[in-house]
C-alpha cells in the first residue's frame, strides 16, 4: 500500500500498503474476519491493501478493511472478478483512488488493474511495461515505468512516465525521464519524479526530474542522491525525496527540494525509506539493509516539517512495534492519527 499517500474520495480511505514475499504458495480464499469494533462516524469508510506476493508466482492480491462494520476481508478481488485470468497478477506494487476508481499497479504483469471503488469489479486493464507508481491530477493519472524487463542490467534504458485520461483510461502522453523511476508528487503544474538507476547498480541514478504537466516536457533534472525512491510533498511545497543509498558506504537519506527554485534545499540526514505525510507531520519508517554487515537497521520516527526537526523517534508507543520484523508499509490516518505498518516478516 501506498505513492505510498492517502486518497481521500467519497469517504473512501485507501491505504498503500505492500505486503512482502511469503516462503509458501498458499492461495488465499476470499474470507471475512471481524476485527475491531465499527465506527459510524468520520468520513472515512475503509481502506484497500495491496499485497505484493511471490515475484513469478501470480500471488498479488487486495484485501478490504470496513471501518462501518470492523471485518477485514481478505482477497476480495479474486472473489469479485473469478472469471479474470490469473487472478490479479505478479507484484503488486502500488494502490491508490482517484474518484470512483481503483487504480493497482501490477509491476511483473506490466500492468494497472481499474477496479470500481465500491465493487471492487474489474473495469479495465491497462498496459504498461514494468509499472512502478503513480500520482493524480486534474482528471489525469501519471505512471512511471521503467521500461524494460524486469533484470539487473548496467545498459538499462531510460524510463518514462505515461499520462492516462481518467475518464477514458486509454493513455494520451509519455515523457522519457530518468532511470528506473519510482514515487512521483504533483505540485503546482509540475509533476515531479524520483529516478532510482536501480538497475543499473552500481551507477544508480541521482536525480529528480521535473515534468511541465502542460507541455508534458521535462523541464530539468535536480541532482539530489543516489538510489531515489519515496517523495511527499508538504503544505508549503517542500518535497521530501528519500534514498536508499548504495547499501555499503553510502546510507539511506532524506532531502529536501524547495519547489519555488526546484533546487535541493537541505540534506536531513535521516534514514528513510517509506513515509506518510498528515498535518504537516511526515511520518517514517527505515529498513537500512548493508552488504557490509549483512543484517538490517531499522528505525522510526516523526519529522516536524514545518521545522524540519525530530519530534519522536518512535511512531508506535505501546510497544506492538518490537514484534514487527520488517516494516515494509506505513500510512496514518488524517482524521483518527492512527498508524497502518504492514510487516514482511522474512
Amino acid at each position: 500500500m501506498r505513492n505510498l499517500s492517502i486518497k481521500i474520495q467519497l469517504g473512501l480511505f485507501i491505504a498503500i500498503f505492500l505486503v512482502s514475499c511469503r516462503k509458501d504458495e498458499t492461495i488465499f480464499l476470499s474470507t471475512a474476519t471481524n476485527v475491531a469494533v465499527p465506527k459510524n462516524d468520520g468520513n472515512i469508510e475503509g481502506f484497500y491493501l495491496l499485497n505484493e506476493g511471490n515475484m513469478g508466482m501470480n500471488r498479488a492480491s487486495i484485501d478490504l478493511f470496513n471501518y462501518r462494520t470492523g471485518d477485514y476481508t481478505v482477497d476480495i478481488y479474486s472473489e469479485r472478478n473469478p472469471t479474470v485470468v490469473k487472478e490479479l497478477g505478479d507484484v503488486g506494487n502500488d494502490i491508490q483512488i482517484y474518484g470512483n476508481k481503483v487504480y493497482a499497479v501490477i509491476n511483473c504483469s506490466h500492468k494497472i488493474e481499474v477496479i470500481d471503488k465500491w465493487t471492487t469489479k474489474r473495469i479495465k486493464k491497462i498496459d504498461v511495461p514494468n509499472c512502478r507508481y503513480m500520482a493524480f491530477d486534474k482528471g489525469k493519472a501519471y505512471v512511471s515505468s521503467y521500461a524494460g524487463p524486469v533484470a539487473i542490467d548496467p545498459n538499462a534504458e531510460l524510463g518514462f512516465v505515461a499520462e492516462i485520461d481518467t475518464a477514458t483510461l486509454e493513455i494520451k502522453r509519455k515523457v522519457t525521464v530518468g532511470y528506473q523511476p519510482e514515487q512521483m508528487v504533483v505540485h503546482n503544474g509540475k509533476l515531479y519524479v524520483a529516478n532510482s538507476g536501480g538497475y543499473r547498480v552500481p551507477n544508480y541514478d541521482r536525480t529528480v526530474s521535473v515534468i511541465d504537466l502542460a507541455t508534458f516536457t521535462e523541464i530539468k533534472k535536480i541532482d539530489v542522491g543516489i538510489n531515489l525512491y519515496g517523495m511527499q510533498v508538504d503544505s508549503r511545497g517542500d518535497i521530501y525525496v528519500s534514498s536508499r543509498g548504495d547499501y555499503y558506504n553510502t546510507p539511506s537519506n532524506l532531502f529536501v527540494i524547495d519547489t519555488k527554485t526546484d533546487e535541493k534545499k537541505s540534506i536531513l540526514d535521516l534514514p528513510v525509506l517509506g513515509m506518510s505525510l498528515v498535518d504537516d507531520l511526515l511520518y517514517f519508517y527505515s529498513v537500512e539493509w548493508s552488504y557490509i554487515t549483512n543484517s538490517n537497521k531499522i528505525t522510526y520516527g516523526i519529522l516536524d516539517t514545518k521545522t524540519k526537526k525530530i519530534i519522536s523517534d518512535k511512531i508506535i508507543t505501546d510497544g506492538t512495534d518490537q514484534k514487527i520484523m520488517i516494516p515494509y508499509g506505513l500510512e496514518v490516518n488524517p482524521e483518527t492519527k492512527e498508524i497502518y505498518v504492514t510487516d514482511a516478516q522474512n
